[in-house]
Protein backbone atom coordinates (compact mmCIF):
# COMPACT_ATOMS: atom_id res chain seq x y z
CA UNK A 1 0.00 0.00 0.00
CA UNK A 2 1.59 3.22 -1.08
CA UNK A 3 1.24 6.44 1.21
CA UNK A 4 -1.47 8.76 0.40
CA UNK A 5 -0.95 12.71 0.69
CA UNK A 6 -3.50 14.28 2.29
CA UNK A 7 -2.84 17.92 2.39
CA UNK A 8 -0.83 18.91 5.59
CA UNK A 9 -0.48 15.09 6.56
CA UNK A 10 0.18 11.66 5.25
CA UNK A 11 -1.63 8.24 5.82
CA UNK A 12 1.03 5.58 5.76
CA UNK A 13 0.26 1.73 5.79
CA UNK A 14 1.10 -1.61 7.34
CA UNK A 15 4.42 -1.97 8.88
CA UNK A 16 6.37 0.47 8.07
CA UNK A 17 4.42 3.57 8.84
CA UNK A 18 5.78 2.85 12.64
CA UNK A 19 9.04 3.88 11.30
CA UNK A 20 7.71 6.99 10.32
CA UNK A 21 5.78 7.42 13.90
CA UNK A 22 9.15 7.68 15.57
CA UNK A 23 10.91 9.71 13.62
CA UNK A 24 7.89 12.38 13.78
CA UNK A 25 8.15 11.99 17.37
CA UNK A 26 12.21 12.49 17.49
CA UNK A 27 11.77 15.32 14.68
CA UNK A 28 10.00 17.50 16.88
CA UNK A 29 11.27 16.42 20.01
CA UNK A 30 7.65 16.42 21.84
CA UNK A 31 8.06 16.69 25.87
CA UNK A 32 5.91 13.84 26.43
CA UNK A 33 3.31 11.14 24.52
CA UNK A 34 0.15 10.37 25.21
CA UNK A 35 -1.67 7.35 23.84
CA UNK A 36 -5.77 7.70 24.45
CA UNK A 37 -7.43 4.29 24.31
CA UNK A 38 -10.37 2.30 25.49
CA UNK A 39 -10.66 -0.72 27.48
CA UNK A 40 -10.58 -3.23 24.46
CA UNK A 41 -8.09 -1.38 22.54
CA UNK A 42 -5.37 -1.58 25.90
CA UNK A 43 -6.00 -5.28 25.96
CA UNK A 44 -5.91 -6.48 22.37
CA UNK A 45 -4.49 -3.59 20.22
CA UNK A 46 -2.26 -1.72 22.58
CA UNK A 47 0.37 -4.36 23.30
CA UNK A 48 1.24 -4.88 19.13
CA UNK A 49 1.50 -0.68 18.76
CA UNK A 50 3.95 -0.52 21.93
CA UNK A 51 6.21 -2.98 20.22
CA UNK A 52 6.55 -1.33 17.15
CA UNK A 53 6.91 2.28 18.99
CA UNK A 54 10.68 2.93 19.03
CA UNK A 55 10.80 6.13 21.40
CA UNK A 56 12.87 7.38 24.28
CA UNK A 57 10.29 9.93 25.23
CA UNK A 58 8.24 9.51 28.40
CA UNK A 59 4.68 7.48 27.28
CA UNK A 60 1.66 7.95 29.54
CA UNK A 61 -1.21 5.89 28.74
CA UNK A 62 -4.87 7.03 29.21
CA UNK A 63 -7.88 4.85 29.13
CA UNK A 64 -11.65 5.72 28.75
CA UNK A 65 -15.07 3.54 28.44
CA UNK A 66 -15.82 1.98 24.97
CA UNK A 67 -19.19 2.73 23.29
CA UNK A 68 -20.92 6.29 21.84
CA UNK A 69 -22.31 6.27 24.74
CA UNK A 70 -19.11 7.79 26.38
CA UNK A 71 -18.49 10.59 23.27
CA UNK A 72 -19.27 13.45 25.41
CA UNK A 73 -17.85 16.40 27.09
CA UNK A 74 -17.71 14.63 30.57
CA UNK A 75 -15.54 12.23 28.90
CA UNK A 76 -13.20 15.11 27.51
CA UNK A 77 -13.01 16.67 31.07
CA UNK A 78 -12.04 13.34 32.13
CA UNK A 79 -9.02 13.10 29.25
CA UNK A 80 -7.96 16.94 30.02
CA UNK A 81 -7.36 16.47 33.59
CA UNK A 82 -5.53 13.09 33.14
CA UNK A 83 -2.71 14.96 30.60
CA UNK A 84 -2.69 18.18 32.75
CA UNK A 85 -2.10 16.09 36.36
CA UNK A 86 0.64 14.08 34.08
CA UNK A 87 2.55 16.64 33.14
CA UNK A 88 1.29 17.37 29.34
CA UNK A 89 2.09 20.88 28.14
CA UNK A 90 2.13 22.62 24.27
CA UNK A 91 4.62 20.30 23.34
CA UNK A 92 3.37 16.59 24.07
CA UNK A 93 1.37 14.39 21.57
CA UNK A 94 -1.53 12.45 21.73
CA UNK A 95 -1.58 9.10 19.81
CA UNK A 96 -5.08 7.97 19.47
CA UNK A 97 -5.16 4.61 19.35
CA UNK A 98 -8.63 2.75 18.63
CA UNK A 99 -12.08 3.17 16.13
CA UNK A 100 -14.77 5.85 15.47
CA UNK A 101 -15.37 7.01 19.19
CA UNK A 102 -11.30 7.49 20.31
CA UNK A 103 -10.28 8.93 16.94
CA UNK A 104 -13.07 11.68 16.80
CA UNK A 105 -13.08 12.75 21.18
CA UNK A 106 -9.03 12.40 20.86
CA UNK A 107 -8.52 14.40 17.83
CA UNK A 108 -11.08 16.82 20.15
CA UNK A 109 -9.36 17.01 22.80
CA UNK A 110 -5.48 17.68 21.56
CA UNK A 111 -7.36 20.01 19.26
CA UNK A 112 -8.60 21.96 22.26
CA UNK A 113 -5.55 21.26 25.47
CA UNK A 114 -3.42 24.77 25.79
CA UNK A 115 -5.31 25.87 22.38
CA UNK A 116 -4.04 22.84 20.47
CA UNK A 117 -1.54 20.04 20.44
CA UNK A 118 -0.24 17.59 17.86
CA UNK A 119 -2.22 14.14 17.55
CA UNK A 120 -1.51 11.15 15.67
CA UNK A 121 -4.35 8.45 14.13
CA UNK A 122 -4.19 4.95 14.53
CA UNK A 123 -7.80 3.72 13.78
CA UNK A 124 -8.50 0.07 15.05
CA UNK A 125 -11.67 -0.41 13.37
CA UNK A 126 -12.68 -0.52 9.51
CA UNK A 127 -14.63 2.35 10.81
CA UNK A 128 -12.68 4.45 11.92
CA UNK A 129 -9.74 3.34 8.92
CA UNK A 130 -12.14 4.32 5.76
CA UNK A 131 -13.68 7.45 7.67
CA UNK A 132 -12.79 9.02 11.46
CA UNK A 133 -9.16 8.42 11.26
CA UNK A 134 -8.85 10.86 7.84
CA UNK A 135 -10.47 14.29 6.84
CA UNK A 136 -10.03 16.60 9.82
CA UNK A 137 -13.33 16.11 11.47
CA UNK A 138 -12.90 15.85 15.18
CA UNK A 139 -15.93 16.02 17.83
CA UNK A 140 -18.27 14.61 20.08
CA UNK A 141 -21.98 14.02 20.98
CA UNK A 142 -24.16 16.55 22.63
CA UNK A 143 -27.14 14.35 24.72
CA UNK A 144 -27.64 11.25 22.13
CA UNK A 145 -27.45 14.20 19.17
CA UNK A 146 -24.39 13.08 17.10
CA UNK A 147 -21.17 15.07 16.47
CA UNK A 148 -22.85 18.72 17.66
CA UNK A 149 -19.57 19.96 19.18
CA UNK A 150 -16.27 19.75 17.49
CA UNK A 151 -13.88 21.30 15.14
CA UNK A 152 -11.95 20.89 12.11
CA UNK A 153 -8.36 19.82 12.74
CA UNK A 154 -5.83 17.22 10.84
CA UNK A 155 -3.78 15.02 12.36
CA UNK A 156 0.33 15.07 12.03
CA UNK A 157 0.36 11.39 10.17
CA UNK A 158 -2.61 8.66 10.22
CA UNK A 159 -1.20 4.63 10.39
CA UNK A 160 -3.40 2.18 8.74
CA UNK A 161 -2.33 -1.19 9.89
CA UNK A 162 -5.02 -3.91 8.84
CA UNK A 163 -3.70 -6.30 11.13
CA UNK A 164 -5.75 -4.65 14.10
CA UNK A 165 -9.07 -5.81 12.19
CA UNK A 166 -8.29 -9.25 13.70
CA UNK A 167 -9.22 -8.05 16.70
CA UNK A 168 -12.96 -6.87 16.04
CA UNK A 169 -16.21 -8.59 15.57
CA UNK A 170 -17.48 -9.41 12.34
CA UNK A 171 -20.56 -6.48 13.47
CA UNK A 172 -18.02 -4.15 13.68
CA UNK A 173 -16.29 -5.17 10.26
CA UNK A 174 -19.78 -4.84 8.58
CA UNK A 175 -20.47 -1.35 10.76
CA UNK A 176 -17.13 0.14 8.57
CA UNK A 177 -18.21 -1.65 5.14
CA UNK A 178 -21.28 0.56 5.45
CA UNK A 179 -18.67 3.74 4.84
CA UNK A 180 -17.21 2.00 1.65
CA UNK A 181 -20.62 1.15 0.40
CA UNK A 182 -21.29 4.85 0.53
CA UNK A 183 -17.85 5.33 -1.91
CA UNK A 184 -19.60 2.88 -4.08
CA UNK A 185 -22.91 4.82 -4.61
CA UNK A 186 -21.66 8.15 -4.79
CA UNK A 187 -18.04 8.29 -6.31
CA UNK A 188 -16.41 5.09 -7.27
CA UNK A 189 -18.93 1.88 -8.42
CA UNK A 190 -16.57 -0.46 -8.58
CA UNK A 191 -16.15 -0.76 -4.84
CA UNK A 192 -20.23 -1.42 -4.86
CA UNK A 193 -19.87 -3.91 -7.10
CA UNK A 194 -16.74 -5.46 -5.39
CA UNK A 195 -19.04 -5.85 -2.17
CA UNK A 196 -22.25 -6.99 -4.25
CA UNK A 197 -19.93 -9.58 -5.79
CA UNK A 198 -17.72 -10.89 -2.35
CA UNK A 199 -20.65 -11.84 0.23
CA UNK A 200 -17.66 -12.86 2.28
CA UNK A 201 -16.51 -9.31 3.19
CA UNK A 202 -13.04 -10.04 2.79
CA UNK A 203 -12.19 -5.83 1.92
CA UNK A 204 -8.58 -5.37 3.36
CA UNK A 205 -8.18 -4.41 -0.53
CA UNK A 206 -10.90 -1.84 -0.12
CA UNK A 207 -9.33 0.07 2.26
CA UNK A 208 -6.68 2.12 0.35
CA UNK A 209 -8.98 2.91 -2.48
CA UNK A 210 -11.67 3.97 0.03
CA UNK A 211 -9.39 6.33 2.38
CA UNK A 212 -8.00 7.98 -1.82
CA UNK A 213 -11.76 8.76 -2.19
CA UNK A 214 -12.45 10.42 0.81
CA UNK A 215 -9.25 12.29 0.38
CA UNK A 216 -9.34 13.20 -2.93
CA UNK A 217 -12.95 14.43 -1.92
CA UNK A 218 -11.85 16.56 1.09
CA UNK A 219 -8.51 17.99 -0.37
CA UNK A 220 -11.43 19.54 -2.57
CA UNK A 221 -13.79 20.56 0.09
CA UNK A 222 -11.90 20.67 3.39
CA UNK A 223 -15.53 22.06 5.41
CA UNK A 224 -18.19 20.74 3.80
CA UNK A 225 -19.09 23.60 1.59
CA UNK A 226 -19.98 21.50 -1.61
CA UNK A 227 -18.17 18.24 -2.95
CA UNK A 228 -18.11 16.85 0.78
CA UNK A 229 -21.52 16.93 1.50
CA UNK A 230 -22.04 13.75 -0.74
CA UNK A 231 -19.99 11.78 1.91
CA UNK A 232 -23.47 12.74 4.17
CA UNK A 233 -25.22 10.27 2.02
CA UNK A 234 -27.16 8.04 4.05
CA UNK A 235 -26.30 9.94 7.02
CA UNK A 236 -28.84 12.30 7.64
CA UNK A 237 -31.68 9.72 8.26
CA UNK A 238 -29.17 7.21 9.56
CA UNK A 239 -27.82 9.66 12.50
CA UNK A 240 -31.28 10.33 13.42
CA UNK A 241 -32.40 6.37 13.22
CA UNK A 242 -28.90 6.05 15.11
CA UNK A 243 -29.35 8.47 18.00
CA UNK A 244 -32.77 6.96 18.10
CA UNK A 245 -31.97 3.63 19.18
CA UNK A 246 -29.05 5.07 21.66
CA UNK A 247 -31.36 6.82 23.52
CA UNK A 248 -34.21 4.27 23.75
CA UNK A 249 -33.90 2.01 26.84
CA UNK A 250 -36.08 -1.24 25.05
CA UNK A 251 -34.19 -1.68 22.38
CA UNK A 252 -30.37 -3.07 21.70
CA UNK A 253 -28.13 0.12 20.21
CA UNK A 254 -27.15 0.00 16.65
CA UNK A 255 -23.89 0.24 15.18
CA UNK A 256 -23.40 3.70 13.29
CA UNK A 257 -22.75 1.27 10.13
CA UNK A 258 -26.17 -0.34 10.64
CA UNK A 259 -28.17 3.02 11.14
CA UNK A 260 -26.09 4.40 7.95
CA UNK A 261 -27.05 1.25 6.01
CA UNK A 262 -30.74 2.16 6.75
CA UNK A 263 -30.21 5.40 6.16
CA UNK A 264 -28.88 4.48 2.68
CA UNK A 265 -31.87 2.51 1.36
CA UNK A 266 -34.26 5.02 2.75
CA UNK A 267 -32.25 7.86 0.96
CA UNK A 268 -32.26 5.60 -2.12
CA UNK A 269 -35.94 5.06 -2.30
CA UNK A 270 -36.36 9.26 -1.66
CA UNK A 271 -34.22 9.44 -5.01
CA UNK A 272 -36.05 7.21 -7.22
CA UNK A 273 -39.16 9.07 -5.72
CA UNK A 274 -37.43 12.88 -5.87
CA UNK A 275 -35.30 13.08 -8.67
CA UNK A 276 -35.91 9.28 -10.84
CA UNK A 277 -33.17 7.48 -9.44
CA UNK A 278 -33.84 3.90 -11.17
CA UNK A 279 -35.60 1.82 -9.22
CA UNK A 280 -34.43 -1.41 -10.18
CA UNK A 281 -31.24 0.43 -8.28
CA UNK A 282 -33.04 0.80 -5.44
CA UNK A 283 -33.75 -2.59 -4.78
CA UNK A 284 -30.73 -3.73 -5.89
CA UNK A 285 -28.91 -1.30 -2.95
CA UNK A 286 -31.78 -2.55 -0.29
CA UNK A 287 -31.32 -6.52 -1.46
CA UNK A 288 -27.49 -5.53 -0.79
CA UNK A 289 -27.70 -4.11 2.32
CA UNK A 290 -30.11 -6.62 3.51
CA UNK A 291 -27.47 -9.65 2.63
CA UNK A 292 -24.89 -7.89 4.86
CA UNK A 293 -27.49 -6.60 7.81
CA UNK A 294 -30.05 -7.92 9.59
CA UNK A 295 -33.15 -6.15 8.96
CA UNK A 296 -34.33 -3.70 12.25
CA UNK A 297 -37.83 -3.33 12.13
CA UNK A 298 -38.41 0.54 11.89
CA UNK A 299 -41.95 0.57 14.66
CA UNK A 300 -44.45 3.14 13.11
CA UNK A 301 -44.87 4.57 16.59
CA UNK A 302 -41.82 5.62 16.78
CA UNK A 303 -41.19 6.98 13.27
CA UNK A 304 -41.86 10.52 15.31
CA UNK A 305 -39.50 10.57 17.68
CA UNK A 306 -36.58 9.91 14.40
CA UNK A 307 -38.41 12.75 12.65
CA UNK A 308 -37.91 15.01 15.92
CA UNK A 309 -33.88 14.07 16.04
CA UNK A 310 -33.92 14.70 12.23
CA UNK A 311 -34.56 18.35 13.18
CA UNK A 312 -30.81 18.48 15.11
CA UNK A 313 -29.17 17.43 12.72
CA UNK A 314 -25.89 19.27 12.46
CA UNK A 315 -26.05 19.95 8.03
CA UNK A 316 -29.34 21.38 8.95
CA UNK A 317 -29.78 25.20 7.99
CA UNK A 318 -32.67 27.30 8.78
CA UNK A 319 -34.53 24.49 10.24
CA UNK A 320 -34.70 23.09 6.86
CA UNK A 321 -32.74 19.37 6.62
CA UNK A 322 -30.58 18.91 3.95
CA UNK A 323 -30.58 15.33 2.12
CA UNK A 324 -28.00 14.11 -0.40
CA UNK A 325 -29.78 12.06 -3.07
CA UNK A 326 -28.91 10.16 -5.96
CA UNK A 327 -29.60 10.40 -9.87
CA UNK A 328 -27.63 7.67 -10.49
CA UNK A 329 -24.63 5.29 -9.47
CA UNK A 330 -21.95 8.41 -9.13
CA UNK A 331 -24.63 11.12 -9.78
CA UNK A 332 -25.91 12.94 -6.54
CA UNK A 333 -27.62 16.16 -6.09
CA UNK A 334 -26.79 17.93 -3.14
CA UNK A 335 -28.84 19.78 -0.47
CA UNK A 336 -31.87 18.00 -1.88
CA UNK A 337 -35.62 19.49 0.52
CA UNK A 338 -37.11 15.98 1.09
CA UNK A 339 -41.20 16.15 2.51
CA UNK A 340 -41.76 14.84 5.53
CA UNK A 341 -44.27 12.46 3.95
CA UNK A 342 -41.59 10.95 1.75
CA UNK A 343 -39.50 10.05 4.19
CA UNK A 344 -41.67 8.48 6.71
CA UNK A 345 -42.80 6.81 2.73
CA UNK A 346 -38.33 5.70 3.07
CA UNK A 347 -38.80 4.03 6.31
CA UNK A 348 -41.83 2.20 5.61
CA UNK A 349 -40.34 0.69 2.25
CA UNK A 350 -37.20 -0.29 4.34
CA UNK A 351 -39.17 -2.26 6.50
CA UNK A 352 -41.38 -3.94 3.78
Amino acid sequence: MKTIQAGTYNVHFQQKAYKFLSNLVEDNNYSSVFILLDENTLEHCYPKFISNFATEKRIEVIEIESGEINKNIDTCIGVWNAITELGGDRKSLLITLGGGVITDLGGFVASCFKRGIDFVNIPTTLLSMVDASVGGKTGVDLGVLKNQIGLFANPKMVIVDSDYLTTVTEREIKSGTAEIIKYGLTYDTDLFNEIKNNKKLEISNLIQRSIEIKNEVVLQDPKEQNLRKILNFGHTLGHAIESFYLESEDKENLTHGEAIAIGMVCESFMSYKLLGFPAEKVNEIKEVILSIYKRTHLLKEDFSDIMELLKHDKKNINGQVNFVLLNDYEDYKIDCKVPEKLILESMEFYNE
